[in-house]
Protein backbone atom coordinates (compact mmCIF):
# COMPACT_ATOMS: atom_id res chain seq x y z
CA UNK A 1 0.00 0.00 0.00
CA UNK A 2 1.88 3.50 -1.00
CA UNK A 3 0.98 6.74 1.05
CA UNK A 4 -1.82 7.98 -0.52
CA UNK A 5 -3.36 4.68 0.01
CA UNK A 6 -2.24 4.72 3.54
CA UNK A 7 -3.68 8.54 4.02
CA UNK A 8 -7.39 7.55 2.55
CA UNK A 9 -7.70 4.62 4.61
CA UNK A 10 -7.45 6.64 7.43
CA UNK A 11 -9.52 9.40 6.49
CA UNK A 12 -12.08 6.82 4.94
CA UNK A 13 -12.57 5.28 8.55
CA UNK A 14 -11.71 7.90 10.30
CA UNK A 15 -15.21 9.34 8.89
CA UNK A 16 -17.09 6.00 9.16
CA UNK A 17 -16.15 5.72 12.95
CA UNK A 18 -17.27 9.29 13.62
CA UNK A 19 -20.70 8.26 11.61
CA UNK A 20 -21.12 5.14 13.19
CA UNK A 21 -20.80 7.19 17.20
CA UNK A 22 -22.71 9.94 15.89
CA UNK A 23 -20.62 12.45 15.77
CA UNK A 24 -20.35 15.25 13.53
CA UNK A 25 -16.57 16.44 12.59
CA UNK A 26 -17.01 19.16 14.92
CA UNK A 27 -18.11 16.62 17.82
CA UNK A 28 -14.80 14.64 16.92
CA UNK A 29 -12.52 18.11 17.00
CA UNK A 30 -13.29 18.81 20.00
CA UNK A 31 -13.14 15.29 21.52
CA UNK A 32 -9.54 14.97 20.45
CA UNK A 33 -9.04 19.02 20.59
CA UNK A 34 -8.10 19.50 17.18
CA UNK A 35 -9.03 21.70 15.11
CA UNK A 36 -12.15 20.81 12.36
CA UNK A 37 -10.15 21.80 9.21
CA UNK A 38 -7.74 19.67 9.44
CA UNK A 39 -9.36 16.79 10.85
CA UNK A 40 -11.13 17.07 7.46
CA UNK A 41 -8.23 17.12 5.44
CA UNK A 42 -6.93 14.03 7.56
CA UNK A 43 -10.61 12.50 6.21
CA UNK A 44 -10.03 13.70 2.61
CA UNK A 45 -6.67 11.82 2.91
CA UNK A 46 -5.02 15.38 2.66
CA UNK A 47 -3.18 15.29 5.99
CA UNK A 48 -1.96 12.81 7.81
CA UNK A 49 -1.61 13.00 11.52
CA UNK A 50 1.36 12.97 13.62
CA UNK A 51 1.57 9.80 15.99
CA UNK A 52 0.47 11.97 18.99
CA UNK A 53 -2.20 13.20 17.09
CA UNK A 54 -3.67 9.74 16.38
CA UNK A 55 -3.78 8.58 19.38
CA UNK A 56 -6.13 11.68 20.62
CA UNK A 57 -8.35 10.87 17.20
CA UNK A 58 -8.14 6.71 18.50
CA UNK A 59 -9.16 7.60 22.17
CA UNK A 60 -11.78 10.15 20.98
CA UNK A 61 -13.41 7.55 18.51
CA UNK A 62 -13.09 5.04 21.59
CA UNK A 63 -10.64 2.53 19.13
CA UNK A 64 -7.33 1.24 18.85
CA UNK A 65 -5.02 3.24 16.25
CA UNK A 66 -4.40 0.31 14.31
CA UNK A 67 -7.68 -0.11 14.12
CA UNK A 68 -8.01 3.32 12.01
CA UNK A 69 -5.76 1.88 9.43
CA UNK A 70 -7.69 -1.58 8.58
CA UNK A 71 -8.29 -2.16 5.35
CA UNK A 72 -11.59 -4.52 6.15
CA UNK A 73 -13.24 -1.82 8.32
CA UNK A 74 -14.67 0.38 5.62
CA UNK A 75 -16.90 -3.07 4.28
CA UNK A 76 -18.07 -4.35 7.79
CA UNK A 77 -18.70 -0.29 8.95
CA UNK A 78 -20.10 0.77 5.86
CA UNK A 79 -22.64 -2.80 6.28
CA UNK A 80 -23.47 -1.91 9.57
CA UNK A 81 -23.92 1.53 8.86
CA UNK A 82 -26.08 1.21 6.08
CA UNK A 83 -28.43 -0.93 8.91
CA UNK A 84 -28.22 1.59 11.65
CA UNK A 85 -29.22 4.18 8.77
CA UNK A 86 -32.02 1.59 7.49
CA UNK A 87 -33.25 1.43 11.69
CA UNK A 88 -33.46 5.49 11.71
CA UNK A 89 -35.12 5.94 8.42
CA UNK A 90 -38.29 3.39 9.83
CA UNK A 91 -38.37 5.02 12.94
CA UNK A 92 -39.21 8.34 11.16
CA UNK A 93 -40.72 6.89 9.06
CA UNK A 94 -42.96 5.63 11.63
CA UNK A 95 -42.88 9.06 13.68
CA UNK A 96 -44.47 10.78 10.81
CA UNK A 97 -46.93 8.61 10.29
CA UNK A 98 -48.09 8.89 13.95
CA UNK A 99 -47.94 12.24 14.03
CA UNK A 100 -49.96 12.65 10.52
CA UNK A 101 -52.74 9.92 12.20
CA UNK A 102 -52.84 11.65 15.74
CA UNK A 103 -53.40 14.99 13.78
CA UNK A 104 -56.18 14.37 11.00
CA UNK A 105 -57.26 11.25 12.77
CA UNK A 106 -57.82 12.45 16.49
Amino acid sequence: MDGQAIKDTLGKNIKLLRARRGLSQADLSEKADISIPFLSNVERGIKFPQPEMLSKIANALGTEVSELFSRNLAGDTGRELLGHMSEDLAKNVNQAMEDVFRRYLG
